[in-house]
């Protein structure tokens, strides 16, 4: 298997096309290319589950994500810095210290995607 490179991730602008990974939640093909070369499949279903508590009153909301060794912290952000959730993850071999996703409700789904495809 290839070695992930996160430099790859900034060549993601837009998006021409969505995968589904459940009824109301869409990925762009840039973070559809990071859950499958990190092998982070994980982390588009713990956004995708906290989206729907959060709800669609924010139709905005950012997900930061930071790894210590072996754990990793999830924030959500209605994007001027407001947290709406957090997550704690026991365990990870996520093979990055961290990454940010954008989420948008688009009315009927909601997008999840790299800061880069906004």
């Amino acid at each position: 298997m290839k070695k992930f490179d996160p430099a790859q991730l900034s060549y993601f602008t837009g998006t021409e096309k969505y995968y589904r990974i459940s009824r109301r939640h869409l990925l762009t093909e840039g973070a559809k290319y990071l859950a499958e070369q990190a092998a982070c499949f994980w982390l588009m279903d713990a956004v995708a589950s906290h989206l729907i508590e959060i709800g669609t009153a924010e139709w905005f909301v950012v997900v930061k994500t930071s790894v210590k060794r072996t754990k990793a912290v999830m924030v959500y952000e209605d994007g001027n810095g407001n947290e709406l959730a957090r997550q704690e993850i026991p365990y990870t071999d996520l093979p990055l210290d961290q990454i940010s996703l954008y989420a948008c409700w688009d009315g009927e789904h909601w997008v999840i995607m790299l800061p880069s495809e906004y």
